[in-house]
Protein backbone atom coordinates (compact mmCIF):
# COMPACT_ATOMS: atom_id res chain seq x y z
CA UNK A 1 0.00 0.00 0.00
CA UNK A 2 1.33 3.42 -0.97
CA UNK A 3 0.87 6.14 1.60
CA UNK A 4 -0.09 9.59 0.37
CA UNK A 5 2.35 12.27 1.52
CA UNK A 6 0.48 15.38 0.35
CA UNK A 7 -1.70 17.04 -2.25
CA UNK A 8 0.58 17.75 -5.19
CA UNK A 9 1.46 21.46 -5.39
CA UNK A 10 0.31 23.35 -8.49
CA UNK A 11 3.84 23.99 -9.78
CA UNK A 12 4.63 20.25 -9.72
CA UNK A 13 1.36 19.00 -11.20
CA UNK A 14 1.23 21.65 -13.94
CA UNK A 15 1.16 20.26 -17.49
CA UNK A 16 0.97 22.00 -20.87
CA UNK A 17 -2.14 24.13 -21.44
CA UNK A 18 -3.50 21.87 -24.18
CA UNK A 19 -3.49 18.85 -21.82
CA UNK A 20 -6.20 18.07 -19.31
CA UNK A 21 -4.85 19.25 -15.89
CA UNK A 22 -6.21 16.34 -13.85
CA UNK A 23 -8.50 16.15 -10.87
CA UNK A 24 -7.25 15.79 -7.31
CA UNK A 25 -3.60 14.83 -7.66
CA UNK A 26 -1.61 13.52 -4.71
CA UNK A 27 2.03 12.62 -4.22
CA UNK A 28 2.90 9.37 -2.47
CA UNK A 29 5.75 8.93 -0.01
CA UNK A 30 7.68 7.31 -2.89
CA UNK A 31 7.21 10.40 -5.07
CA UNK A 32 4.69 8.78 -7.41
CA UNK A 33 1.44 10.49 -8.39
CA UNK A 34 -2.17 9.49 -7.81
CA UNK A 35 -4.93 11.31 -9.71
CA UNK A 36 -8.47 10.83 -8.42
CA UNK A 37 -11.22 11.60 -10.94
CA UNK A 38 -15.02 11.71 -10.88
CA UNK A 39 -16.26 10.97 -14.40
CA UNK A 40 -19.39 13.05 -14.96
CA UNK A 41 -20.03 12.17 -18.61
CA UNK A 42 -19.84 8.99 -20.66
CA UNK A 43 -16.40 7.40 -20.71
CA UNK A 44 -15.45 7.14 -24.36
CA UNK A 45 -12.27 7.13 -26.46
CA UNK A 46 -11.80 10.90 -26.11
CA UNK A 47 -11.97 10.65 -22.32
CA UNK A 48 -9.45 7.81 -22.26
CA UNK A 49 -7.05 9.76 -24.50
CA UNK A 50 -7.37 12.76 -22.15
CA UNK A 51 -6.23 10.68 -19.18
CA UNK A 52 -3.43 8.98 -21.12
CA UNK A 53 -2.10 12.41 -22.16
CA UNK A 54 -2.16 13.57 -18.54
CA UNK A 55 -0.32 10.45 -17.34
CA UNK A 56 2.29 10.70 -20.09
CA UNK A 57 2.85 14.41 -19.43
CA UNK A 58 3.33 13.95 -15.68
CA UNK A 59 5.62 11.00 -16.28
CA UNK A 60 7.69 12.88 -18.89
CA UNK A 61 8.10 15.84 -16.53
CA UNK A 62 8.98 13.88 -13.36
CA UNK A 63 9.88 10.30 -14.41
CA UNK A 64 7.57 8.95 -11.65
CA UNK A 65 4.77 6.38 -11.89
CA UNK A 66 1.30 7.88 -12.37
CA UNK A 67 -1.87 6.12 -11.19
CA UNK A 68 -5.21 7.48 -12.36
CA UNK A 69 -8.35 6.27 -10.59
CA UNK A 70 -11.61 7.17 -12.33
CA UNK A 71 -14.90 6.78 -10.48
CA UNK A 72 -18.01 6.53 -12.66
CA UNK A 73 -21.41 6.95 -10.99
CA UNK A 74 -24.56 5.15 -12.07
CA UNK A 75 -25.88 6.40 -15.38
CA UNK A 76 -22.43 6.90 -16.93
CA UNK A 77 -21.84 4.67 -19.93
CA UNK A 78 -18.41 3.12 -20.36
CA UNK A 79 -17.96 2.99 -24.13
CA UNK A 80 -14.39 1.63 -24.32
CA UNK A 81 -13.13 -1.85 -23.62
CA UNK A 82 -10.31 -2.63 -21.25
CA UNK A 83 -7.09 -2.86 -23.20
CA UNK A 84 -3.34 -2.51 -22.91
CA UNK A 85 -2.08 1.00 -23.66
CA UNK A 86 1.38 1.09 -25.24
CA UNK A 87 3.47 4.00 -23.99
CA UNK A 88 6.98 4.89 -22.91
CA UNK A 89 5.45 6.33 -19.72
CA UNK A 90 4.92 4.32 -16.54
CA UNK A 91 1.25 4.65 -15.60
CA UNK A 92 -1.94 2.80 -14.79
CA UNK A 93 -5.53 3.84 -15.30
CA UNK A 94 -8.24 2.15 -13.22
CA UNK A 95 -11.95 2.63 -13.78
CA UNK A 96 -14.59 1.85 -11.16
CA UNK A 97 -18.36 2.13 -11.55
CA UNK A 98 -20.27 2.89 -8.36
CA UNK A 99 -23.92 3.16 -7.48
CA UNK A 100 -23.52 6.20 -5.23
CA UNK A 101 -24.23 9.73 -6.44
CA UNK A 102 -20.88 11.55 -7.04
CA UNK A 103 -22.47 14.89 -6.12
CA UNK A 104 -23.26 13.47 -2.71
CA UNK A 105 -19.68 12.24 -2.34
CA UNK A 106 -18.26 15.66 -3.24
CA UNK A 107 -20.65 17.45 -0.90
CA UNK A 108 -19.73 15.11 1.97
CA UNK A 109 -16.01 15.71 1.44
CA UNK A 110 -16.57 19.48 1.50
CA UNK A 111 -18.81 19.28 4.58
CA UNK A 112 -16.14 17.24 6.35
CA UNK A 113 -13.50 19.88 5.54
CA UNK A 114 -15.73 22.63 6.92
CA UNK A 115 -16.51 20.56 10.02
CA UNK A 116 -12.77 20.04 10.63
CA UNK A 117 -12.06 23.76 10.20
CA UNK A 118 -10.06 23.21 6.99
CA UNK A 119 -10.03 26.05 4.47
CA UNK A 120 -11.79 25.34 1.20
CA UNK A 121 -9.54 25.86 -1.81
CA UNK A 122 -10.57 27.12 -5.24
CA UNK A 123 -11.35 23.62 -6.51
CA UNK A 124 -13.59 22.97 -3.50
CA UNK A 125 -15.46 26.23 -4.05
CA UNK A 126 -15.86 25.53 -7.76
CA UNK A 127 -17.11 21.99 -7.10
CA UNK A 128 -19.54 23.28 -4.50
CA UNK A 129 -20.87 25.95 -6.84
CA UNK A 130 -21.54 23.54 -9.73
CA UNK A 131 -23.18 20.77 -7.69
CA UNK A 132 -26.69 22.15 -8.39
CA UNK A 133 -25.96 21.94 -12.13
CA UNK A 134 -24.25 18.54 -12.07
CA UNK A 135 -26.81 16.71 -9.92
CA UNK A 136 -30.07 15.11 -10.95
CA UNK A 137 -32.65 17.83 -11.70
CA UNK A 138 -34.90 16.70 -8.84
CA UNK A 139 -32.03 17.27 -6.36
CA UNK A 140 -31.12 20.83 -7.42
CA UNK A 141 -32.86 22.64 -4.58
CA UNK A 142 -31.19 20.40 -2.01
CA UNK A 143 -27.72 21.15 -3.41
CA UNK A 144 -28.50 24.85 -3.70
CA UNK A 145 -29.53 24.97 -0.04
CA UNK A 146 -26.38 23.11 0.99
CA UNK A 147 -24.29 25.50 -1.10
CA UNK A 148 -25.89 28.52 0.61
CA UNK A 149 -25.48 26.94 4.07
CA UNK A 150 -21.79 26.27 3.55
CA UNK A 151 -21.10 29.70 2.05
CA UNK A 152 -22.84 31.36 5.00
CA UNK A 153 -20.97 29.13 7.44
CA UNK A 154 -17.50 29.95 6.08
CA UNK A 155 -18.05 33.65 5.37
Amino acid sequence: MRAIKCATPENIRKVDEDIYPGGDIFTTEDGDFIDLEFQMNDFNEDELVKYVELAESLYKKHQRHVSIYIICPKGINVCVKECEIKSEADFTIKLACIQEDPCKLVLNVIKEKVKNGDLLNGEDMFALSILPVMCNPEDRNYYRKEYFRIINQIS
